[in-house]
């Protein structure tokens, strides 16, 4: 089983990017997709992951946005709802980011998860980020 705290993700935009083959196009990652890549195969040693998972994946996603530092009008405002104001990349697209840069170095091949679920936390005082839970093969 793996758990791991990786960072935000960053936009689908920003990962990808089209280029022209003559009459062809086709999506590459771009280098900040490269460097974000990077920096979780970095994380995923650390975290003491030797080698991909291999087989059938469990996959559950965490994404915690990061906590504006009017955080506590908006509680007064807003009640239990006001983590809605807080600003936040899309829970699919940060999904397709994430597993993107984790093919290959948390599990073999993201085709392989077969259960798959993620949520959107509250912010907290440790910032944004996401936790990897339950990857297990």
């Amino acid at each position: 089983m793996i758990t791991l705290t990786l960072p935000y993700p960053i936009s689908a935009n920003r990962y990808w990017r089209p280029v022209h083959l003559g009459k062809h196009v086709t999506i590459v990652p771009t280098k900040e997709a490269k460097d974000f890549r990077e920096k979780i195969g970095w994380l995923c040693k650390a975290a003491g992951v030797k080698k991909p998972l291999s087989g059938r994946v469990k996959v559950h996603l965490q994404l915690w946005p990061n906590r504006p530092l009017d955080y506590k009008k908006r509680m007064r405002e807003h009640g239990a709802t006001w983590d809605d104001t807080v600003q936040c990349i899309d829970l699919t697209n940060a999904e397709k980011v994430l597993l993107d840069a984790l093919n290959g170095l948390a599990f073999e091949d993201d085709k392989r998860i077969w259960q798959y679920s993620a949520e959107r936390m509250e912010p907290d005082e440790k910032g944004a980020r996401v936790v990897l839970l339950d990857a297990m093969a």
